[in-house]
């Protein structure tokens, strides 16, 4: 069997979510219909609802279902902006981190590009953590008066840095500026509470919490003002139409309260298999560097079932592919365009170049870890690391000559 340590990207479906998910995927109905069968479906999404608001501190009239995180925060930067600007067309700044996830940063990048926002990209330092400085800089000096929303994630999915959320929002607050946070890393990992955060949107999705894919949330204030993205039935508070996925609602919900009912103890568990296979690269690869905050001086600060390093001299793809064919399967955290291996953004942001950036692997635990697990990853580390490094960037180079040609 593969030692899974790619949680971070998706966790497989827990067991109370699968039992859900079949028990409801088996009967039919339309949650938006009058008869039994509908009315049925009505129930089950609403207990849902209820269940994903206990476990994530809101009322259940701010959870908003949708398809995942992707969806969610195209729907809260969008939706926020569109309001916003339309309220007061001065306000066309989006002020957002640079170590974005893809689904936030590529949105503000469209509505650069086709909607006449500015995109304001808030620093970071060497451990990936926002720079509340250069946000209270950018609202100063009547500034605030041009921003249309704040946006930053409440943990980084590729180094697993906490954000200080609860600063970006003491800023933004007075200010009256809605402070959106991708909290899809975050949810289920650690505490949570939508309602004391201030924030006025959040996301979260099912697959990285146990729950299956295609099925995520919307948390959004009551108070808050947000225009839709896409138009019809006007389901969800006339904010997200379309028809609800009950099955997946369902099994959402159990996953949600499965994680949420046993998050310290399977914090202490996971933290502890992290900090075992962090000790364990640092002894048999002392070269490689630990990114993101180190959890010996800063234990809160970091996802507990994340651990990412550098390795120098190394092809991060060669690594990944060397550690798949001995069993392990981790992920590089970067995207790979056209053949051409490109270096994380996020990496580049806190301040690595990019060959070193290049050399990335993020290791990540979750549920269904163990200690065999770690073991193994162990045990395949040293052979595959030294043949990663003596095949050194030979891929990065081919790969940039065969784009070069064509």
């Amino acid at each position: 069997m593969p030692v899974y340590l790619d949680h971070a990207a998706t966790t497989p479906i827990s067991a109370p979510a699968l039992a859900a998910l079949t028990n409801v995927i088996s009967r039919s109905g339309n949650p938006s219909s009058l008869h039994g069968a509908g009315r049925r479906a009505r129930a089950t999404v609403e207990q849902a609802r209820e269940t994903i608001a206990r476990a994530a501190g809101a009322h259940p009239t701010e959870v908003i279902f949708t398809s995942g995180g992707t969806e969610a925060d195209n729907l809260a930067v969008k939706g926020l902006f569109w309001s916003r600007r339309d309220a007061d067309p001065r306000r066309t700044r989006i002020l957002v981190s640079t170590v974005e996830h893809a689904a936030v940063q590529d949105t503000v990048e469209w509505l650069a590009k086709h909607e006449g926002a500015e995109a304001v990209w808030l620093p970071v330092d060497e451990t990936g953590t926002v720079d509340l400085a250069a946000l209270k800089r950018e609202l100063d000096d009547g500034g605030a008066g041009s921003v249309a929303l704040v946006t930053c994630m409440w943990a980084n999915n590729e180094v697993g840095t906490i954000q200080p959320i609860e600063g970006v929002v003491a800023l933004a607050a007075p200010h009256g500026i809605p402070v959106h946070s991708d909290a899809v890393q975050a949810f289920g990992s650690v505490p949570l509470d939508f309602k004391a955060s201030g924030l006025a949107a959040m996301s979260i999705s099912g697959h990285k919490i146990g729950g299956p894919v295609g099925v995520g949330a919307l948390l959004l204030g009551r108070a808050v003002k947000l225009t839709p993205v896409q138009h019809g039935g006007g389901q969800e508070r006339s904010v997200r139409s379309g028809t609800l996925d009950t099955a997946g609602i369902a099994a959402f919900a159990a996953a949600a309260q499965d994680v949420t009912d046993n998050l310290a103890a399977e914090s202490v568990r996971i933290t502890g298999l992290r900090d075992a296979l962090v000790a364990a690269v640092r002894e048999l690869v002392p070269e490689a560097v630990l990114r993101g905050v180190d959890p010996a001086l800063h234990p809160a600060g970091r996802l507990p079932g994340n651990a990412h390093f550098t390795f120098p001299g190394c092809e991060g793809d060669s690594l990944l592919f060397l550690l798949d064919m001995a069993g392990i399967e981790s992920s590089t955290g970067s995207a790979c365009t056209a053949g051409v291996p490109r270096p994380s953004h996020v990496l580049l942001a806190m301040g690595l170049d990019e060959d070193t950036a290049r050399g990335a692997q993020r290791f990540s635990l979750g549920h269904t870890s163990g200690p065999a697990d770690v073991d193994a990853f162990v045990a395949a580390l040293p052979q595959t690391h030294a043949r990663a490094k003596q095949a050194g960037m030979a891929g990065h180079q081919s790969s940039i000559q065969t784009a070069s040609t064509q």
